[in-house]
């Protein structure tokens, strides 16, 4: 890991996404050992405004809480991937919504349909902003699955935990092969040259 890292999760209210940057922040920091500080914006609406949460993570201290330069943002709408893509290092990681994210608007992108997958494995929206998380922490090797699991059994009513534990599991597995999958094409493209 770099010394310090600057996340985004963005998207709309509702979504659960300053839920998903507190579980990120516990992951990072209680299980794995990270100086951490998490900070999060809304807006006045109760649902469908825009909102973020960051999460600045570093093996040293923190001395400056707000982002400058995002390092990975996560997009769960077209309209929080408009607003902070310019935000992106240079060589940072845009992961979004495949179908809420139609025109990404940096070339480094990965993602999947997360809301659909919610949907369709559990039933329910709710668990898109879990597995979207875990998908962040298996592509990009962030936090182990098991400091995802600790997060979530601190913050989630125990009628909740086991769902969310399986959507973070899913999104979790989903990224780690993705980014495998990523590492060959890239291996395979070094040989053919």
């Amino acid at each position: 890991m770099k010394d310090r890292l600057e996340i985004r999760l963005s998207g709309s209210g509702g979504q659960g996404l300053l839920t998903a940057g507190i579980i990120l922040a516990y992951a990072l920091g209680i299980g794995e050992g990270k100086n951490v500080v998490q900070t999060q914006s809304y807006g006045p609406e109760a649902r469908g405004g825009a909102i973020r949460s960051d999460v600045v993570v570093s093996n040293g201290e923190i001395y400056n809480p707000k982002p400058s330069k995002l390092d990975i943002l996560l997009c769960l709408n077209q309209e929080s991937c408009d607003a902070f893509s310019s935000k992106l290092k240079e060589d940072g990681i845009l992961i979004i919504d495949t179908d809420l994210v139609k025109e990404p608007q940096f070339e480094n992108f990965v993602g999947a349909p997360f809301t659909k997958l919610a949907i369709e494995k559990f039933k329910t929206p709710l668990t898109a902003n879990i597995i979207a998380l875990g998908f962040l922490c298996g592509y990009i090797g962030l936090a182990k699955g098991s400091s995802l699991e600790l997060a979530i059994e601190s913050r989630f009513n125990p009628k909740h935990v086991e769902i969310n534990k399986k959507a973070a599991k899913l999104g979790y597995e989903l990224g780690k092969t993705l980014q495998k999958e990523g590492k060959k094409k890239e291996t395979d493209a070094r040989k053919k040259k």
